[in-house]
């Protein structure tokens, strides 16, 4: 039995991430063998990855970053079983690692982050071992990106809730952006103006308040009218640039924008929680 050194445990966690006794025990299985321990302990996490691939990941953490040009974003989900891991400040540091992976390499999937290297390791490898210093299932749950003259991000505090906010010009005022990114936030937009809105959601909207007039007993005549004021209402209520800015509520998003600047637009943004 090969003598298990304290520097050589604190090696393999420092690379790892293990628990002291859980290196402990790869290097006496793997009789002092370094690189042999460290495939023991990968080994380990794929298998809990493999017993626990049935589990829900529902917890984790929602980051958004965006790189030091300002002008590319992107919003990650990490995901856990537990809101006990989700708050560990290891799988948070972990989450903002990959987070910043994905914005130095402008990958464009979940597939192509998976596929890249951290620590010397593919991300899907290393999510897997760490699922095995952790012991719950842990998987990347979302990745998106946009990129903009300008992009600002917002995290709700406690990491459940992430936006990015796109705009035409770079040189607007970071507070302006975040005001945008947390109204995203609140109010849960589905596009950015009415013209944004999908074909097949404003027909639905339509139908609805159509069937609604019809079923309260209004005029055959007069249904569609009925239908396309509620789907203005809808757009009202809806879409980023109608609604009322959450900060000031005598103006909409629109007007608060234009009182910075008439010709400043918000271009796209990204919305992701836990919760949807």
């Amino acid at each position: 039995m090969a003598d298990i050194k304290a520097k050589d445990v604190a090696r393999l966690r420092k690379m790892t991430g293990a628990g002291m006794m859980d290196c402990k025990n790869a290097l006496k299985e793997a009789d002092g063998d370094f690189d042999k321990a460290v495939e023991f302990i990968r080994e380990r996490g794929q298998a809990i990855a493999n017993k626990r691939a049935g589990r829900e990941a529902t917890e984790g953490a929602v980051l958004a970053k965006v790189n030091d040009a300002n002008n590319h974003g992107v919003v990650i989900s990490l995901n856990c079983e537990t809101d006990f891991v989700a708050k560990n400040d290891d799988f948070v540091k972990f989450a903002y690692s990959i987070a910043d992976l994905a914005l130095n390499n402008k990958v464009n999937s979940v597939d192509e982050l998976n596929a890249l290297t951290i620590d010397g390791k593919k991300v899907g490898d290393k999510i897997i071992e760490q699922s095995g210093v952790i012991g719950e299932k842990l998987e990347l749950g979302f990745f998106k990106n946009i990129d903009a003259e300008k992009v600002v991000a917002y995290i709700h505090p406690g990491n459940k809730l992430a936006t990015l906010v796109g705009f035409n010009q770079a040189g607007i005022d970071t507070q302006i952006g975040k005001d945008i990114a947390m109204q995203v936030a609140a109010m849960d937009p589905v596009a950015v103006d009415k013209e944004d809105v999908p074909a097949e959601v404003r027909d639905e909207e339509f139908k609805i308040g159509r069937e609604q007039a019809r079923l309260e007993g209004k005029p055959e005549q007069i249904l569609d009218k009925i239908a396309e004021g509620r789907l203005n209402k809808f757009f009202k209520e809806n879409t980023l640039m109608n609604q009322d800015f959450v900060k000031e509520s005598k103006m909409t998003v629109r007007q608060y924008l234009a009182n910075q600047d008439k010709d400043l637009k918000v271009t796209e943004f990204l919305r992701f929680t836990l919760n949807s």
